[in-house]
């Protein structure tokens, strides 16, 4: 079992240009998957682990509802916004300025094949980090993600989650608002939930900035705990 990671961070990149590197690093790993398991094979598959940042984009995962997006074509070409229907679970998400967005893109059969267990450690990752800037993240049940004040009138989503996953290898990942602008989630109904308002870490600490690299940091000192894995940065995109 493999339990390198690739770290790379792409800085701020087009969504669709950073969906087709997930799907090229996607295949590489199902391709030597196949590849063992036809010609008997161990050649070991790689892992990766990309931070980016998105301009202004909404992306609707493949059993969402496009009701759940409220504006028109015309509004989204006003506030500089994108929109794609894309293959991952969830319903509707946001991206933008001042989110960390992390794909990890791993072969599971490195680590275990439960995928309930890595959405746990997605979140717990989140609610470990979160704990370092004195906040109580939560899980709400029935709900992927991370929330805070759970069970009250002031629940509120600061990290959303969708993934999909093909003989045990995941792709997409989650988005944890650090710095986020909150007025683009008006333009929709935050993963098809009415009832719960969304918020920033920058916004919960009473800071107008809240350091991207050092959350960065943070995340994947906890990434590496939970998932006992080596973390190795590759700095340059498709290298």
């Amino acid at each position: 079992m493999n339990k390198d990671i690739y770290i790379q961070d792409l800085g701020r990149k087009d969504y669709k240009e950073t969906w087709d590197y997930q799907e090229e690093l996607f295949k590489e790993i199902l391709d030597i998957k196949i590849k063992n398991r036809r010609e008997g094979t161990e050649i070991a598959t790689p892992n990766h682990f990309l931070f980016v940042e998105h301009p202004h984009v909404f992306t609707l995962g493949k059993s969402g509802d496009f009701e759940n997006l409220l504006v028109s074509e015309e509004k989204l070409k006003e506030i500089n916004a994108s929109f794609y229907k894309i293959n991952r679970g969830g319903d509707i998400t946001y991206h933008g300025p001042g989110q960390i967005v992390g794909y990890p893109i791993l072969d599971l059969e490195n680590f275990f094949t439960d995928i309930h267990k890595y959405l746990r450690l997605l979140e717990e990752m989140i609610i470990l980090t979160l704990a370092e800037y004195g906040i109580k993240g939560e899980r709400s049940e029935g709900e992927t993600g991370v929330w805070l004040d759970v069970g009250t009138p002031f629940a509120r989503k600061i990290c959303a989650m969708g993934v999909r996953a093909s003989r045990w290898v995941t792709m997409h990942g989650f988005a944890f608002n650090i710095n986020a602008d909150l007025g683009y989630f008006d333009y929709m109904i935050p993963c098809g939930i009415k009832d719960k308002a969304v918020t920033s870490l920058n916004v919960e600490l009473g800071k107008k900035e809240v350091s991207m690299e050092e959350v960065k940091e943070k995340l994947i000192k906890h990434f590496s705990l939970l998932f006992e894995a080596q973390m190795q940065e590759k700095s340059v995109l498709g290298s």
